[in-house]
């Protein structure tokens, strides 16, 4: 196809734009709506990963130092602790600092401790994890360090958090391949109609000899800009939802000791995933919707180059 021909099909995807504006504003509102609820799903991932994220953190394991190892001993241990895969984090709590604690926890009911001292406390090391999902096995390496006295944890907790992650996983990546499909149908299907309408159009082209590709082009365009605009529009009003949301749902995630993710940090995401997904359902739905349209009226003939 020549350049000269190209610019021209490219002028004519946009004039059709306007002149089926009604349509295309149907357009747009359709599939702008199903980019939001894909919005709205990826955010919710966001947030209930970072809920997950902040009790995970607090999903702690103790470990308590053997009270015949020596200071070097203790220091030693808490290196081998420290230099585990799965490990994030490995903090030092001395006896003192644990009696201390016991102590604060206790408020008036500490005078039951009166006249005793840390001594009977082992030293300990506090421990956060990296992955979950790998938890029972980062228990047992730590098990293995020398002078390990004993490991206080909780696995039941982990595997239930490693389930709800993976779950929440596979039903976003769900919900946003549904209504994916939903889009290329709805742009495909929008199409059609237009397509329907310029029928005696598309029929005087057949007749004096347009290729395929020169029908299908406008059309392409067509459904590319209509995909960029409603790319556009689904993230202002995610944006405008959002802020709704984070009044609403401050106090929730509060109780979890933590707030709604940052929208900044997700929002050139998202707008480059609205964009890839409406450029590719209107381009694919548009030539889709094209083809299938030329074949039922018996009209398909071999490109030109």
């Amino acid at each position: 196809m020549k350049s000269s021909s190209l610019r021209y099909l490219t002028k004519e995807g946009f004039r059709t734009i306007f002149i089926n504006r009604l349509m295309s504003v149907a357009s747009v509102t359709v599939l702008m709506s199903c980019l939001v609820i894909i919005g709205i799903a990826a955010l919710i991932f966001f947030n209930i990963n970072a809920v997950l994220d902040t009790v995970e953190s607090q999903n702690i394991i103790m470990v308590y130092i053997q009270d015949a190892a020596t200071p070097e001993q203790t220091t030693y241990a808490g290196s081998v602790l420290s230099a585990i895969d799965n490990v994030e984090s490995c903090e030092f709590v001395s006896r003192e600092e644990g009696y201390a604690a016991i102590l604060g926890n206790l408020g008036d009911d500490a005078a039951v401790f009166e006249g005793m001292d840390a001594s009977f406390l082992p030293n300990a090391y506090r421990i956060t994890v990296k992955d979950l999902s790998k938890f029972d096995e980062t228990v047992a390496q730590i098990s293995a360090v020398e002078n390990v006295m004993n490991v206080r944890e909780n696995s039941d907790l982990a595997q239930r958090l490693t389930r709800i992650r993976n779950a929440l996983t596979y039903a976003s990546i769900g919900m946003i391949a549904l209504l994916f499909i939903v889009a290329v149908f709805i742009i495909a299907n929008t199409v059609r109609i237009t397509m329907f309408s310029r029928r005696l159009e598309i029929s005087i082209m057949k007749a004096v000899g347009a290729t395929n590709a020169f029908i299908r082009w406008p059309f392409v365009i067509e459904g590319i800009v209509l995909g960029i605009i409603s790319a556009l529009v689904a993230e202002g009003v995610l944006y405008l939802l959002y802020m709704l949301a984070s009044v609403s749902f401050a106090g929730v995630f509060a109780v979890f000791g933590t707030s709604l993710v940052d929208f900044g940090n997700y929002a050139l995401w998202l707008l480059l995933a609205f964009v890839c997904i409406g450029v590719f359902t209107g381009m694919f739905g548009s030539s889709v919707s094209m083809g299938r349209y030329l074949r039922e009226q018996g009209k398909v003939v071999n490109d030109d180059d």
